[in-house]
């Protein structure tokens, strides 16, 4: 990933994709807790396509499982450019790229590709100061963010399970804007397997060693509550986006004995289950307490800290993605309907969150993933039509 302090041009914008094409990049992008819907692709086969046009965009609960590989493109568009048509003919671009008929593609299949579009506060500003998506997101503490780090106009969320497709599809994507956009900052992840978790769903683990993002909004009903915007009409079928790269201090981290580690998190790290007993996919017990009055699941443990019970507000859809640079670390990418679901959640953990002082971000973002489009309602329409 190129520093964030640098002001790339499209020109170097492609010439960077070309390289990581021709290193063979490696990245990642899985959905947490997904319930299987169908298998991964044998090796050597081609995994099914994801449609492009719907309700919602492709890439956040669609496909199950989700691809191996993420690349994640923050821009800033032209301070004279109109949104609604560069984002109209991007979401052409989408459509021909993932139904493998652009030859940007330079012959190589598509396959199961996604990519997910959002703007960020800035650009949904422009369309009405109270749509959802619309505040910046604010800072917090064990920041290390550049200014170039932060924030951004345009998200391009992209990922497949042929990592080679993802500088391809990036590139494609800039040839299309051309000088209308400035590359801000990227970063590619890399995700391991997903391990059952009990209830038909599963997850995969984080850099820790731990079995990552198994509390969410699983089902329809849960999703329509907590990921999915009901309106205004603009903004219905999109969701909030929030990214977050961070480094880890794994040495540290690692120095730690097994059981001060399950401490830190709230789980076992064999298989995901609380300390306070049960099953890894039915959550904690947070009034569970030993005979000598002490909790089960520590009072400083991520996952009491960040418990939406406990927070108050609603389940956020969390990925989180191994970094290798520019240090390594992890990705961390959640989406729900309101970005005081992540906020609440991050202010309740610096209080007290074990997990925290092993963190330090370095790149934050919040975005609104746009509604879900066709031939007859372009990319973004509903708010810049």
């Amino acid at each position: 990933m190129r520093r964030a302090d640098r002001h790339p041009t499209r020109r170097r914008f492609l010439e960077v994709a070309g390289a990581m094409t021709a290193a063979g990049l490696t990245a990642g992008c899985t959905a947490d807790s997904a319930r299987p819907g169908r298998h991964a692709p044998a090796p050597g086969t081609t995994p099914l396509p994801v449609p492009a046009t719907g309700r919602h965009q492709a890439g956040i609960t669609l496909p199950q499982p989700a691809q191996p590989h993420l690349l994640a493109v923050v821009a800033d568009l032209g301070a004279t450019v109109a949104p609604g048509p560069l984002l109209a003919e991007l979401g052409q671009a989408v459509r021909t790229l993932t139904a493998g008929t652009d030859r940007r593609l330079l012959g190589l299949p598509p396959g199961d590709l996604t990519v997910t579009v959002g703007v960020g506060p800035r650009l949904v500003r422009m369309a009405g100061a109270s749509l959802p998506g619309a505040a910046d997101l604010p800072r917090f503490s064990r920041e290390r963010i550049a200014p170039r780090a932060r924030g951004g106009d345009l998200l391009f969320q992209i990922c497949a399970s042929d990592a080679l497709l993802l500088p391809v599809v990036a590139a494609a994507l800039a040839d299309q804007a051309g000088d209308r956009i400035r590359e801000r900052w990227r970063q590619s992840a890399h995700r391991g397997t997903d391990v059952s978790v009990g209830d038909g769903l599963t997850a995969p683990r984080n850099p820790l060693g731990f079995i990552d993002g198994i509390v969410g909004p699983h089902t329809a009903a849960e999703q329509r509550r907590d990921l999915w915007l009901a309106g205004p009409p603009a903004v219905a079928g999109g969701t909030l986006a929030v990214l977050r790269r961070m480094e880890l201090d794994l040495p540290r981290f690692a120095a730690l004995s097994l059981a001060e580690q399950e401490a830190v998190i709230g789980r076992r790290r064999a298989d995901g289950v609380p300390l306070s007993g049960g099953r890894a996919a039915s959550g904690p017990e947070l009034g569970a307490k030993t005979p000598d009055g002490r909790y089960l699941v520590p009072a400083d443990a991520h996952a009491r800290r960040a418990h939406s019970s406990v927070v108050g507000v609603g389940l956020m859809l969390r990925r989180s993605y191994s970094t290798d640079e520019p240090a390594p670390g992890l990705f961390f990418i959640s989406f729900q309907n309101e970005l005081r679901t992540f906020t609440a959640t991050l202010t309740h953990m610096e209080t007290s969150d074990a997990l925290l002082p092993f963190t330090t971000t370095t790149a934050g973002a919040t975005f609104l993933i746009l509604p879900g489009f066709d031939r007859r309602h372009p990319l973004g329409s509903g708010l810049f039509g």
